[in-house]
């Protein structure tokens, strides 16, 4: 038997297909891939004066992956392109065993039990990378949604 941190609220968040697809005209986007065990998501933002106004995802991963991609798409929007760098290292911090993030990223604590296995840390910051890729790469390499 396995002691992966699949509690309740992680397959809440895995489930949770609100925020699933991809948005019909994002201003970035992009893909990240796990080649260690083939999980993929892809990340569309809307911005607009350098705050996220919508996010979608079409993530094909682990539970773990799924949930932190569906945490980060319902928590987004309304923050800025800073707060997803400071996300992405109170992630880390909270990884190491440190505390969860707070505020509107607060959701993401019910991954924390992560910190126990080192292997799954990337499946966590997956859907972060990505995001934070897609800011930072020309909008025409990224934006056109996939068929």
């Amino acid at each position: 038997m396995s002691d992966l941190p699949y509690s309740t609220a992680v397959l809440r968040h895995a489930a949770d297909i609100s925020t699933a697809g991809r948005l019909p005209h994002p201003s970035c986007s992009h893909t990240a891939k796990n080649p260690i065990c083939g999980d993929r998501t892809t990340i569309d933002l809307s911005l607009a004066d350098h705050a996220v106004t919508a996010v979608a995802h079409d993530t094909k991963a682990c539970v773990l992956t799924q949930a932190a991609a569906s945490i980060l798409a319902k928590a987004l929007p309304g923050h800025g392109i800073a707060d997803l760098a400071a996300l992405k290292d109170a992630i880390e911090i909270m990884l190491e065993g440190g505390a969860a993030p707070e505020g509107d990223f607060a959701p993401f604590a019910v991954l924390a039990d992560v910190a126990r296995h080192p292997a799954r840390h990337r499946c966590v910051l997956l859907p972060i990378e990505a995001a934070l890729t897609a800011v930072s790469e020309p909008v025409s390499e990224n934006a056109e949604p996939s068929t």
